[in-house]
This record gives C-alpha cells, sequence and structure tokens, in this order.
C-alpha cells in the first residue's frame, strides 16, 4: 500500500474513532495532496506526498515558533500536535553520524572550497536526504564542513 492509500485509511479509521484532532490534520493533508495533483496535473508518489508532509511540518514548526513569541501557548499546542500526526508517515530519521558521511561525501565529490559552494554541495544532498533527513539541520553542517574548508 502506498502512502496515499495511507492516509487515506487513516482518515477513515480517525472518522470511525471520531479522533476529530486527528481527522481535522489528516483532511489538510489530503486537501494539500489533491491541491498538488489538481495544479501540476500529476499522480503523486510517494515521494511526491512526502515532500509535501515535509513541508507541512516545516511550516507548522515556523507557526509554532511565532505563536509562543506571541505569548499563544494554545495555538503553539494545537500546531504541535499537527507536527506529531504529520511526523508518523515520515521514514525514521537518518543518525546524525550518517549524516555527516553524506556531507563529507558530497563535499568531496563537488570539490567545494569554501562556504561560496554551499549550493553546489546542498544541491547535490537534497535529493538523496529529502525525506530521509532534516534539510536544516543538513544545511547547518554543510555550512559548518564548508567553514573548515
Amino acid at each position: 500500500m502506498g502512502l496515499k492509500e495511507q492516509i487515506t485509511e487513516d482518515m477513515k479509521t480517525a472518522m470511525r474513532a471520531k479522533d476529530s484532532a486527528r481527522l481535522g490534520t489528516i483532511r489538510l493533508l489530503t486537501a494539500a495532496m489533491k491541491q498538488k495533483e489538481v495544479d501540476e496535473r500529476i499522480e503523486l508518489t510517494d515521494a511526491h506526498v512526502l515532500a509535501i508532509i515535509e513541508k507541512m511540518i516545516k511550516q507548522r514548526k515556523d507557526s509554532i515558533t511565532q505563536f509562543e513569541a506571541g505569548g499563544r501557548q494554545d495555538l503553539a499546542d494545537n500546531e504541535k500536535a499537527e507536527v506529531a500526526v504529520l511526523s508518523t508517515y515520515m521514514p525514521a530519521a537518518m543518525p546524525e553520524a550518517e549524516m555527516q558521511a553524506e556531507v563529507a561525501a558530497a563535499v568531496a565529490a563537488t570539490g567545494a572550497a569554501g562556504p561560496q559552494d554551499m549550493g553546489k554541495v546542498m544541491g547535490v544532498l537534497k535529493p538523496k536526504l529529502a525525506g530521509r533527513a532534516d534539510m536544516t539541520v543538513v544545511s547547518a553542517l554543510v555550512k559548518a564542513a564548508l567553514s573548515k574548508a
């Protein structure tokens, strides 16, 4: 069963269980998936769905930061609950040691000499690590590796 079908099944399960919080988040996700299918006239693959989920998680994390800065803990808690539901569809996170090895290999492969080559290195890493690693962490590792170079 693909990720898209899994999400649909989870939506049905949440409906039956009357789990309104989970159901709301899954409905937001399915709406975003349908929107992408309609806009781009494509059938979504698991990679597309993971990209959508990753984007939604990033948006929610940004919102959490803003809500906490504004003293709206109630809204921040709602966003955290949505992140928890969305995270269940992401594959297991890659260990940091493995990320560092990938970064080192990408730096060597591109021949990056300094911070100005960050775009080249990230261009190699993004397709490899998308969905498996938090790209902000990868970006920080690349920055640290290139500042040493």
